[in-house]
């Protein structure tokens, strides 16, 4: 439920909606299955390395132990700023949506009270956590469930629909090739949060048995939440609904147009808005559990300093969670600064980074087979499918994904720094951390032999 609720967000319920009018039924659907069937082979690479070597630094520990010890930390640190800027992304997005209700809210009294709670959650136990997250995931799923029903429902029962929507003028593929990449980059940012399985390994009960479970029923889930609901909602808006070219208002998310336009119910703005708005809180929930624990590790590894591997007396590391909580409300201040251009910078970086952290999941398993077990297979108590194409076929996707960040992209600096700021930032910090590690190497082997 946690890996479900970390990738069942905005994406589904405001910018499918969106990547319909933009590829069409045909573009959308497309994009949305290669996705899934990419972040299949990602969390079952995840899931083998988790089940052999269950720890909280999931691939950040992969990364350096597999891969190399600079990709590592460098892996470790791009990570764990994703998820503090995410934090700051969730709640100006939960700000937006109560203003919904309340427009003449203050925006900082609102924000406030919102990263009080994230907060407070996250100062109990790790099941204070996994329990409200579970609650959060319960009811996101529970209503893409109920409109999955009722949308086949009215496909069934209203038989003129059937694929007319799908043909009407340039569909199914609406702007060929440019709206499906573009398509393509919404649905990978929308399926980040999958990889979550990963870090809640180290605190698991039972990680070899749980685990692969999770693993299994995650990546179906997916496909039958994202797949069908796009499909339904291609079967009773058309997608060149003007509706539908408005991706950011809860107004205008699918959910809402369906149940209004067919259903003539005044409580659909209202019941939606609540579920974005639970969505958001839930991943700000999960963004400060995430990078918490990744800062924990790196403390624990000699990677940051030892001040955040301490922990309370119920294993909490509370000093890591202060300074992501302050990293991640001083981000959110940003978005108030002059024209908010930093904040836009911020929030492209932090996304840009879950590619990163994508890419190396199939890196580290790719050498985790190669290095660690020699082609041995017979010490894993969970084994992913189809290597080593899987972790290939994931990689070439990931780059491909980066690589069309620049489609279209005017060259510029605030362009570039916005698209490819994460990427620069990742190479500078793996190459600072590999010429440090070479000078400290050095000053070992030139110290001289104490006297005996």
């Amino acid at each position: 439920m946690i890996a479900l609720g970390g990738s069942i967000g905005t994406g589904i319920f405001l910018a499918s909606g969106y990547a319909i009018s933009v590829a069409g039924p045909g573009g959308a659907i497309a994009a949305y299955s290669l996705i899934a069937i990419m972040v299949f082979f990602l969390i079952t690479s995840l899931g083998e390395m988790a089940t052999h070597s269950p720890t909280t630094g999931s691939f950040c520990q992969y990364s350096t132990d597999y891969v190399n010890p600079s990709f590592g930390f460098a892996i470790g640190y791009t990570y764990w700023f994703n998820w503090a800027i995410t934090i700051a992304a969730e709640i100006s997005a939960a700000t937006i949506i109560v203003k919904f209700w309340f427009p003449e809210a203050p925006a900082l009294l609102v924000s406030g009270l919102f990263f009080a709670l994230i907060l407070g959650v996250n100062l109990f136990s790790v099941k204070v956590f996994g329990e409200s997250e579970y609650i959060m995931s319960l009811l996101k799923v529970s209503v893409i469930i109920i409109f999955i029903v009722l949308g086949a429902c009215l496909v069934l029962t209203q038989p003129h629909l059937g694929l007319k929507n799908f043909t009407i003028a340039d569909g199914p593929f609406h702007n060929g090739f440019s709206g499906f990449v573009h398509v393509f980059l919404i649905a990978g940012f929308s399926f980040q949060g999958c990889e979550l399985i990963g870090i809640s390994a180290g605190e698991t009960k039972d990680p070899e048995k749980n685990i692969p479970k999770a693993v299994r029923t995650v990546f179906w889930r997916l496909l039958l939440f994202y797949i069908l609901s796009t499909l339904l909602i291609s079967l009773l808006i058309p997608f060149n609904d003007p509706s539908l070219a408005h991706g950011s208002s809860v107004e205008s998310s699918p959910f809402t147009l369906v149940f209004q336009h067919y259903f003539n119910t005044g409580i659909a703005t209202n019941l939606l808005n609540l579920i974005v708005l639970v969505a958001v809180i839930s991943a700000a929930n999960a963004s400060m559990y995430s990078s918490t624990r990744t800062l924990w590790y790196m403390g624990e590894n000699g990677q940051a300093p030892k001040l955040f591997a301490k922990t309370t007396s119920f294993g909490l590391p509370v000093y890591a969670l202060v300074v992501t909580a302050i990293v991640g409300s001083a981000v959110f201040l940003s978005s108030f600064t002059g024209t908010g251009e930093l904040f836009t910078i911020l929030l492209n970086v932090s996304a840009l980074c879950g590619f990163i952290a994508w890419f190396s999941i199939a890196l580290s398993h790719y050498c985790f087979r190669k290095k660690e077990l020699k082609g041995d297979t017979s010490k894993l108590k969970y084994t992913a499918k189809m290597f080593p194409y899987a972790p290939i076929i994931s990689m070439i996707f990931i780059t491909l994904i980066i690589a069309g960040q620049a489609f279209e992209m005017q060259l510029t600096t605030f362009n570039v720094l916005t698209k490819y700021g994460a990427l620069i930032a990742f190479f500078a910090i793996m190459l600072g951390h590999r010429i440090w590690s070479k000078k400290s190497e050095s000053f070992v082997q030139l110290k001289p032999e104490p006297y005996q």
